[in-house]
């Protein structure tokens, strides 16, 4: 074991022990290939640790050591209270730890800690907390249909889910898909991105600390095209929940195919923010700003696309571009008054600065940013945040997932308009309007094609609402009740009360 753990100290000073194995059984093992991934500290480009990578025969071990923790009577006959309570346990261990895992997750991620520490652990937190509530909830109905029949249904766990995480929300994507399997009582094995490996591992102490029995949690760091492919892909996995990109997700279901895998996806968008001449200016700028912002822009939901009603738009641009000068602050993401630290790695780097590249070369207007920004000490993968304005429809940074600090500014005339420009796209996750006219508000809502629309708002999302797109965006929901539905089967049961041949 000890060399499974490493003692590191983080920028912050902040020291704590690394586990760097895959976790099986509740126990930390090496890989068997003996292979390894580095994470890389975005800020400084420096290497962090390396961890050891799954293959396929990992994969293997750890499904085989879910499919034994489903059957076993230590999880299959846990009362669902006692299920539930392990789970809340859980969050409270999450939280005794919370400053470590937010020092973890910015040090590998590169978000600002204290929106780690505030945001994303809390979240944590407070979704596997909601979820053990609902363990001893989840129950099936009674179904009147005549004297001669009695009918009822169960609801039942899945089985075996395999559940691949992106990086952009390390800790709380697995919370999002850790929470509804395990208090329908599922067991679980889950991929960490490839470039964020290291807070789910500090995370796995805390699951058997808590008292899940072994198997039950199997967390495994890897490549996608490997380990990801072969949990995609196996046979003895009942279900899949990813998240990350739409590309991926078309590999994912194809390869989830094989067997017929119950399927979850959360893809990519471009989501549109509408603003109406008779909203609230200077809060629409505020939120507009935040939901696409925040996080360095690495958000599936990020409002990346705003449409502002042609007689407000010039007011609308200059008072954008002077929130971005007041509020984005590019820096130290352990800084307390950094609000944007560096993109997760060089290979983001690169995409978005190709993307800024593509909108002067099409012929929109750059109103701000658009350059690295190497003011932490000359390293760090830093973009100024950018704005382009006079954007057509046709241009690729108009249509396309940028993933980064990035936004288009582009104005319509009327609400049909709005609504067909927001509509034209091959995505559908989030939204948002802004109007003070709230029958406006709800007739916008209705029409635009998305999975989630914020009225005078944008990506304040919350654990007990459901989440998830249309078209390309994904497949099913998570969160909230609705979250749940994806982790059971409806078992109906016909009992014959007298029926007779």
């Amino acid at each position: 074991m000890s060399d499974l753990v490493v003692n590191l100290k983080a920028p912050n000073g902040r020291e704590y022990k690394q586990p760097i194995g895959l976790f099986i059984n509740n126990e930390f093992v090496k890989s068997s290939s003996g292979e390894k991934i580095t994470s890389i500290n975005p800020t400084d480009e420096t290497e962090i640790v390396s961890v050891y990578a799954a293959s396929a025969q990992d994969v293997d071990i750890a499904v085989a050591a879910a499919r034994k923790a489903f059957k076993a009577s230590s999880w299959r006959d846990l009362p669902s209270t006692d299920r539930g309570n392990l789970m809340i346990e859980l969050a409270s261990l999450v939280e005794k730890h919370a400053e470590t895992l937010a020092t973890i997750e910015t040090w590998d991620n590169g978000k600002p800690y204290t929106v780690a520490l505030n945001e994303d652990v809390a979240e944590v937190a407070g979704t596997l907390r909601y979820y053990g509530g609902y363990a001893d909830k989840i129950h099936g109905q009674v179904i009147n249909t005549n004297p001669a029949k009695f009918a009822y249904t169960l609801r039942e766990p899945l089985g075996v889910c395999g559940q691949i995480i992106p990086w952009n929300y390390p800790l709380a994507m697995a919370a999002w898909k850790l929470g509804p399997a395990l208090a329908c009582g599922n067991t679980v094995v889950i991929k960490a991105a490839e470039q964020t490996p290291l807070s789910i591992l500090y995370l796995a102490q805390l699951i058997k600390e808590a008292g899940f029995p072994p198997g039950v949690v199997n967390i495994l760091n890897g490549l996608g095209k490997e380990a990801g492919a072969a949990i995609a892909s196996h046979l003895d996995i009942d279900k899949i929940a990813f998240t990350g990109s739409t590309a991926t997700g078309r590999q994912i279901m194809k390869m989830a195919s094989i067997n017929m895998k119950n399927i979850t996806l959360e893809t990519g968008g471009k989501s549109p923010l509408l603003v109406f001449a008779d909203a609230d200016l200077d809060q629409a700028v505020k939120w507009s700003h935040a939901g696409i912002m925040s996080n360095m822009g690495q958000i599936c939901t990020a409002t990346s696309r705003v449409l502002v009603e042609e007689s407000i738009y010039d007011k609308f641009v200059e008072l954008f571009k002077d929130q971005v000068k007041a509020v984005s602050k590019v820096g130290d993401p352990f800084s307390d008054d950094t609000f944007q630290g560096p993109q997760v790695t060089k290979t983001q780097y690169d995409r978005v600065m190709s993307y800024i590249e593509s909108g002067k070369s099409e012929g929109a207007t750059l109103a701000t940013g658009g350059e690295a920004y190497k003011d932490v000490n000359g390293k760090g993968f830093f973009i100024t945040p950018t704005v382009f304005t006079n954007v057509k429809d046709t241009m690729k940074i108009y249509r396309e997932e940028v993933f980064g600090p990035f936004v288009v500014i582009s104005s319509f005339k009327t609400e049909e308009e709005a609504i067909e420009r927001a509509n034209d796209t091959t995505y559908g996750l989030g939204s948002a309007v802004f109007t003070e006219n709230l029958t406006k508000a709800h007739r916008v809502a209705r029409a635009i094609e998305a999975g989630m629309v914020w009225i005078n708002s944008s990506n304040d999302s919350d654990y007990r609402i459901p989440f998830g797109g249309v078209k390309q965006s994904g497949i099913g929901r998570e969160l909230g009740e609705a979250g749940l539905a994806a982790y059971t089967n409806a078992k109906a049961v016909h009992v014959n009360m007298g029926t007779r041949l």
